[in-house]
């Protein structure tokens, strides 16, 4: 529901939002520019004076205005003609002619009425309230998807454009909300909606019908400062019974001209400075923070209408066409699809035709829209959960666990199979969590919990058996995953280490593909994300992790031969001028933070690999500490080369090696050991920790920083828990 309320709005004014908040941003910059050309106003000065020097100056001048930003415009006639001029204040002499351009008219139109008149207010107003229902239910989606105000800007992850995103609506949506609150009360202040304060003051019916009386002698305006000006009207020429209109940011008043004597003065009501408020609340002008702040929140809210609609599109053309898919509360068998990348919903797609031509009336909808009380002739409800990164659910089943505790339990059992990798130590977490809640609430049991591992089709066939039986129908689901588009990797180098321990490794390095036509261009990348090689005779990728980045003109992995494997083994046989099919998966949750805060790298083996890129991307001043474990320094060193050469140029600040196949015999973890005081320092100044290899090294490290840390009050959870500590492991 919330997202429907986020989403839908959205999609439909995307277009009117970006012209409505471009324009806003283009005239925040107005007031601004206005700041920073005028002249400077001494904080003393009286509108009295002010007005001496410019009637000495312009001495037809009509009228003088002070803008919020603090420009000060005299209006005057030059012969019979009107003209404007910016003032000096401080000597009352013209600076440049005062012309609102015809593009700032244009764009106080198209942003105020969308160049319709009222018509178009009313059309600029109903959009107002589409950004303030967008701003509360964005900032409550945030707040679910972070887990609460604390974590407002926490790290995000996810793809890219998700990211964006949400890093966007974290700094923009808070200005745009109140945009959209002040710009509503604005509409109905003009419309008279709302309450309105009496008129202007009453003008005695006798003034002295004299004229000349000197302007800076005159007391009203020599104790007005000309920070509270508004305007001040100047009588008709040779008109006796006309007078001095002054208008302030506290009220409005007459003044005889031949007297000086102030005739009537009448303070603003609540009503007009709560209108005076708002309205420098929506423009920003006269605070020069909060004009810039009101742009760039304009600015961020349409690149949140591309990115959102972006991911819509996403999010749309990734979840299949299904046929027959009947309403919720029509359905027999309710199928729920919690997928971070769109793979899952292809097994879905396989179980939802199978469970139709079985005759079975199947409704199949994304996890969060899990609404038991809409099931109404529901027998059974089948979750198919993928997990996201160390345990965690992927973007979209994030609310799924907190509806699941909150609503009502359903006589229909539940069927639950989760999808992951068994490289991965909390394999299908994820779906654990949600069988594990779902037995807590007291929800039966249709089938015991079961898991894919790395898309396998035969591990979903044999689930797909055990459901029909359950069922009492036959099911066979065969299922081939369609295999992400690949591009055509050429190698162009190769270091091969490791042959002397019988474990052939290799360093290998690739062009990057040239961009092959519309939409096959391939994407950008950092050291840390994943390369994903298909296999000849296989669909399901194999991924390691990159040693390169974009910048770095190639992409470089580690390779090491492993005995049956199929894409090892294809790797290490490649020559260069080969070529092997392959694609780019973000992995952002694996990367060096920003900042200046220390990084500690910790790796074994072929797991130096995304090390070494965050090594060659650093910036000569950062911190960066390097523990490396190995077999032997003359077969297995890895970028031992390298490690020189970013030491000398303060890439790496340190490197601290461990060889188990030498007279010493020590681990990596051996050499976080005997490092305690500098790794004990470094983590009590902020730094982050990466660690990349294999589990068993992993967790070897997880222990040893564990004892390390034990003796003063830190340990390697509460390190994940701030962001501080993350795992690339195989």
């Amino acid at each position: 529901m919330l997202r429907s309320l986020h989403k839908i709005p959205g999609l439909l004014a995307a277009v009117f939002l970006i012209v409505l908040t471009l324009s806003g941003a283009a005239l925040s910059v107005l007031p601004a520019y206005d700041r920073v050309t005028m002249p400077a106003v001494q904080d003393s000065l009286s509108v009295g004076v002010l007005a001496e020097r410019i009637v000495a100056q312009f001495p037809n001048v009509e009228q003088i205005s002070r803008a919020p930003s603090g420009l000060i415009t005299a209006y005057y006639y030059e012969g019979d003609r009107p003209a404007a001029v910016v003032i000096d204040a401080a000597t009352g002499e013209a600076v440049m002619p005062y012309e609102q351009a015809a593009l700032s008219r244009w764009l106080t139109n198209l942003h105020r009425a969308f160049l319709l008149e009222d018509s178009g207010r009313i059309a600029a107003a109903v959009l107002a309230g589409v950004m303030l229902v967008m701003s509360v239910s964005g900032i409550l989606l945030v707040l679910r998807r972070v887990g609460g105000w604390r974590n407002w800007f926490a790290r995000l992850r996810g793809p890219f454009v998700g990211r964006l995103h949400v890093g966007i609506a974290r700094w923009s949506v808070p200005a745009l909300l109140l945009s959209a609150v002040t710009a509503l009360f604005m509409f109905a202040n003009t419309f008279e909606f709302l309450p309105q304060d009496a008129a202007s003051p009453v003008l005695p019916d006798t003034v002295s019908q004299q004229i000349g009386f000197p302007v800076v002698a005159m007391p009203l305006l020599t104790e007005t400062p000309v920070s509270a000006l508004r305007d001040l009207t100047f009588p008709y020429a040779d008109d006796a019974t006309d007078v001095f209109t002054l208008q302030t940011d506290t009220g409005e008043g007459y003044i005889d001209q031949g007297t000086g004597a102030t005739l009537a003065w009448a303070e603003d009501g609540p009503w007009q400075r709560l209108f005076e408020f708002v309205y420098m609340l929506h423009t920003g002008q006269g605070l020069w923070w909060l004009v810039l702040a009101l742009g760039v929140a304009a600015l961020g809210g349409s690149v949140l209408a591309v990115t959102g609609t972006l991911q819509w599109a996403r999010a749309y053309w990734s979840q299949p066409r299904l046929r027959g898919n009947v309403r919720a509360g029509q359905a027999e068998t309710i199928l729920l699809v919690g997928s971070e990348g769109g793979t899952t919903w292809g097994f879905a797609a396989t179980l939802h035709q199978a469970l139709t031509q079985a005759g079975q009336a199947v409704h199949c909808a994304g996890m969060n829209r899990f609404d038991p009380a809409a099931y109404r002739s529901a027998k059974r409800v089948i979750v198919l959960a993928a997990t996201y990164g160390e345990g965690t659910a992927p973007a979209a089943a994030t609310g799924f666990i907190g509806k699941l505790q909150a609503s009502q339990v359903l006589s229909a059992p539940m069927a639950v199979l989760g999808f992951g990798d068994r490289q991965f130590p909390a394999f299908c977490g994820f779906a654990v969590d949600v069988s594990a809640a779902a037995k807590a609430k007291g929800w039966a049991e249709l089938i015991p919990m079961d898991t894919v591992d790395r898309q396998s089709p035969q591990d979903f066939a044999r689930w797909g058996r055990a459901l029909g039986d359950a069922m009492g129908v036959q099911l066979e689901l065969s299922h081939q995953p369609s295999p992400p588009h690949s591009h055509a990797l050429v190698l162009v180098s190769r270091r091969d280490y490791g042959a002397d321990m019988q474990v052939p490794t290799a360093i290998l390095r690739f062009a990057v593909p040239k961009s092959s036509g519309f939409g096959k261009r391939f994407p950008r990348f950092r050291a840390g994300d994943l390369l994903g090689i298909v296999p000849e005779g296989s669909t399901l990728p194999r991924l390691y992790s990159l040693a390169s980045g974009s910048k770095d003109g190639f992409i470089e992995i580690c390779v090491r031969l492993h005995p049956g494997g199929l894409c090892s083994g294809r790797l290490m046989a490649l020559q260069v001028g080969d070529h092997m099919q392959g694609f780019v998966r973000e992995n952002p949750d694996f990367r060096p933070a920003k900042g200046a805060k220390p990084v500690i790298l910790i790796g074994a083996g072929t797991g130096i690999g995304p090390l070494a890129g965050f090594a060659r991307a650093n910036q000569p001043g950062r911190a960066m500490h390097l523990y490396f474990g190995a077999r032997n320094p003359t077969s297995d060193l890895l970028y031992g080369e390298e490690m020189q050469t970013w030491q000398a140029e303060g890439r790496l600040s340190s490197v601290t090696t461990a060889f188990s196949r030498t007279a010493a015999r020590a681990y990596v973890q051996d050499a976080l050991r005997g490092d305690t005081a500098r790794l004990v320092q470094l983590l009590q100044d902020g730094a982050q920790v990466l660690v990349c290899g294999g589990r068993e090294m992993a967790a070897g490290v997880k222990t040893a920083l564990a004892e390390i840390l034990a003796p003063h009050g830190l340990t390697p959870a509460m390190l994940k828990a701030e962001g501080r500590y993350a795992e690339d492991v195989y």
